[in-house]
């Protein structure tokens, strides 16, 4: 017998709701505008029944295409390998940007004095468990830019400076931890993800729908 609707998990729900309405964007059977306004609802409502709805009138399921596209474009790049153990970002007067697809060592030593630093780990690849960045920053600022399904952890000391971590969505199963862990003196460290879940979503199903005209 069946889960009554109103019994299932509704982030599990939601989740399900949100995948067939980019299947069937995907497929051309949405409109951009009728998509965006079902995936609004999608996100917001806390009712089985209003999430049902969004997609009650459509046909497509999801399939193992999809699945397997959803977690190249989406989730969160593990390594097979293992990475190095140590790397290195010093800033002293300068600044220091990272970003793209590459691979993260275990522990991270990054110092700024006087200076600033984007660290965007959005597209990184990670090792399996945990990653550290051991901070030092001196009248500097630090940015970091997350993928919105990974645990992070902050452990700073912070003297005249602060930290602020803007992470609020779930992680994914067996995702990595981000240690965040240091001395911050008259500095800052911002932590935080560079793309909404809503722009992320409209992203891929763009980046899907596209895969099928290719085809």
């Amino acid at each position: 017998m069946a889960v009554k609707l109103e019994d299932r998990p509704i982030d599990t729900l939601r989740q399900e709701v949100i995948d067939q309405l980019i299947m069937n964007y995907g497929h051309g059977e949405l409109s951009l505008e009728a998509f965006e306004r079902r995936l609004d609802i999608a996100m917001q409502t806390t009712s089985h029944e209003k999430l049902v709805e969004q997609v009650a009138d459509l046909q497509l399921a999801v399939n193992k295409e999809y699945v397997d596209e959803k977690q190249q474009q989406m989730g969160v790049k593990l390594s097979p390998l293992e990475t190095k153990a140590n790397d290195y970002m010093i800033s002293l007067f300068g600044g220091n940007d990272v970003s793209g697809p590459r691979p993260i060592a275990r522990t991270t030593w990054v110092v700024d004095i006087f200076s600033g630093a984007d660290i965007d780990l959005t597209d990184a690849v990670f090792p399996q468990g945990e990653v550290r960045f051991r901070m030092f920053n001196l009248f500097s600022g630090t940015d970091f830019y997350v993928p919105e399904n990974v645990n992070v952890i902050t452990r700073m000391f912070s003297i005249f400076g602060g930290v602020d971590c803007r992470i609020t969505s779930t992680p994914e199963p067996n995702a990595p931890t981000i240690i965040v862990e240091g001395i911050a003196i008259f500095s800052g460290i911002d932590i935080k993800v560079k793309k909404s879940l809503k722009e992320r979503f409209i992203g891929f199903a763009e980046q899907f729908k596209k895969l099928l005209r290719s085809e």
